[in-house]
């Protein structure tokens, strides 16, 4: 079978499937990405048996995953009810006491194709963005291992009758949590700082007479 792998560079996780991918399909094509990357050329003429994408950056180009001749498959670090961009920041913001990770087949609509698996834990009052996010890897890579054991051995790939709840949540949706206002409470103000603090990345900001600043929770 020929397979093409897409997934995010430097990244621990993604590293595993891709060792795990390539010792399983000789005939694989290997493509890592960083956010803001160029669209490879292989994505102008790839043709084969399976995509499978893996925590990359990239939205895949309809005319790429029609040219997959079994199955263009995604996994996404987010249950059905959180599809798109900032799932785990939007869950830690609605306190959700579950979360997970999904497999789905991939359409020209990111986050909608029909479901294959999901893989669901609790989420605690201990948990922040980063603890949930971390599990959430941890229970992506598991996933990944068995769909492509399935693939591999030649088992059908499993049907659910889960279901996306939500169209995917954009970028410009997260940004809007990361901003605050005078005028939001104090409980308000706290719920997006929790829900967008994440190593290494800006978190919550506040506009005072056409200056941006940051905000941290102290934890005095």
């Amino acid at each position: 079978m020929k397979v093409l792998f897409i997934g995010k560079k430097d990244d621990f996780y993604c590293e595993k499937a891709k060792e795990f991918t390539l010792a399983n399909f000789p005939d694989c094509n290997v493509v890592m990405c960083r956010r803001g990357d160029s669209v490879p050329e292989i994505f102008k003429d790839w043709a084969g048996d399976y995509i499978f994408n893996y925590l990359a950056q990239w939205v895949i180009p309809p005319g790429l995953l029609k040219r997959a001749r079994i199955a263009a498959i995604n996994f996404h670090p987010g249950p059905p009810e959180y599809p798109g961009i900032g799932c785990t920041n939007y869950a830690v913001y609605e306190k959700a006491r579950k979360y997970g990770v999904t497999c789905h087949h991939m359409d020209s609509v990111i986050d909608s194709g029909k479901i294959i698996a999901v893989k669901r834990f609790d989420v605690f009052d201990s948990d922040s963005v980063f603890t949930i996010t971390q599990r959430a890897y941890v229970f992506l890579l598991a996933c990944y291992f068995e769909i492509i054991s399935m693939i591999v051995s030649g088992a059908p790939l499993p049907q659910t009758n889960e279901a996306w709840t939500r169209r995917a949540l954009k970028r410009s949706e997260l940004e809007a949590l990361c901003r605050v206002s005078l005028d939001m409470s104090p409980g308000e103000v706290l719920a997006r700082i929790k829900s967008t603090t994440y190593p290494n990345m800006p978190g919550v900001w506040l506009d005072v007479d056409g200056r941006r600043y940051r905000l941290v929770e102290d934890d005095n």
